[in-house]
């Protein structure tokens, strides 16, 4: 009977990859065969194998090039990598461990040498996923039963609000069933807010015990920190009607993280500045670029933290300790800081109860 686990073999001399391929099916291995590089990309990305072998030296596209176009891509990122090759250059192994591959052999190899690397990368794999199954089903047992207060705030809000448009319906008046909605749209607003927080902050601890993804996720850049700090600061502040509180000065540099991780960023150390300052109170926002990093300012004139806060959000959430510990913009803050650590950056907070708070991110600049 079939084996489900599929093994792609990226080879240009036929009598190799047949030879592979027979071993394959007499092993129950369900195998597929690319004479060349070029073909053995587009197989990956259309079948995702559970693991590839591949040879290095080839015409057009060689083995390292295989490697490199899987690697970039999120969903053949994980695949366990062999190379086959017929040199055994120690220059050629470290070339192709340093691009992210799991194995390495050297043709002709016996059948059993074959096997048995196989089995070892399925192993290794299979412990892999289950691992990350389990802090999986820990974030989601622990989420379930330690759901903040905050969340239920605003579900409580929808509930009333909907249920006392329910059985009023025919006395009430069309400026009340207008204010009543938009008191559920702003509640489920924020309760949508809430849960996208928690879920990225579950999925940012996963990336952060991952070696794949952290790479991967590090890898990226964004070409104009002005022009996404630009727009979104701008945002906020129309949204919070403080346009002319709003002032900034931003130097442009690219910078070492995706543009959405960045917006993201950027939202919680803005959303911070508004949401706890006055109107009609300044709120600044600066970047400036020193040597190989950006320094992004945020700056308002508000109520400010106490120490005790600030610890609190430094203290990275664990989802094995109760939720209600990091709520509301402590969350929000500790995403951010989470994220620029992730990035190799940091976020730090300074305050002056009643007179400043100033948070502080660092990013490495990007190429």
């Amino acid at each position: 009977m079939m084996n489900s686990i599929k093994i792609l073999v990226v080879e240009d001399d036929e009598l190799i990859r047949e030879n592979i391929l027979d071993l394959l099916d007499a092993e129950d291995f369900e195998g597929l065969g690319a004479e060349n590089g070029y073909i053995g990309v587009e197989i990956a990305k259309a079948q995702i194998p559970d693991l590839i072998l591949c040879d290095v030296m080839m015409p057009e596209l060689d083995g390292y090039g295989v490697l490199e176009e899987l690697r970039s891509e999120p969903k053949t990122a994980m695949i366990p990598f062999v190379f086959l090759t017929a040199k055994a250059e120690k220059n050629d192994v470290r070339s192709g461990m340093e691009l992210g591959a799991d194995d390495y052999l050297t043709k002709p190899c016996l059948p059993d040498e074959l096997l048995k690397a196989i089995n070892t990368r399925l192993d290794k794999q299979a412990r892999i996923k289950e691992a990350s199954q389990g802090q999986l089903d820990e974030l989601r047992e622990s989420i379930t039963r330690s759901l903040p207060h905050e969340l239920r705030t605003p579900l409580n809000g929808i509930m009333g609000f909907a249920e006392l448009m329910s059985y009023e319906a025919e006395d009430l008046k069309p400026e009340e069933i207008r204010e009543m909605a938009d008191q559920i749209l702003e509640s489920s607003n924020r309760l949508y807010r809430l849960i996208q927080n928690f879920l990225l902050y579950a999925d940012l601890e996963l990336v952060s015990k991952n070696s794949d993804r952290l790479q991967q996720w590090r890898s990226q850049s964004t070409a104009s920190i002005r022009a996404t700090v630009e727009e979104m600061i701008s945002l906020k502040a129309d949204r919070f009607g403080r346009m002319g509180d709003l002032k900034y000065d931003l130097e442009e540099s690219p910078v070492q993280i995706e543009t959405s991780r960045l917006q993201k960023l950027v939202q919680e150390a803005i959303d911070n500045a508004f949401k706890f300052s006055p109107t009609g109170t300044p709120v600044r926002v600066m970047t400036k670029v020193k040597e190989n990093t950006v320094l992004l300012t945020v700056i308002n004139s508000g109520r400010g933290m106490t120490p005790e806060e600030i610890e609190q959000v430094g203290a990275y959430m664990q989802f094995n300790r109760k939720l209600h510990e990091q709520q509301g913009s402590g969350l929000g803050l500790a995403i951010a800081k989470r994220m620029a650590e992730i990035h190799q950056g940091s976020l730090t907070i300074t305050s002056i109860p009643d007179e400043e708070t100033r948070i502080t991110i660092t990013l490495p600049t990007g190429s």
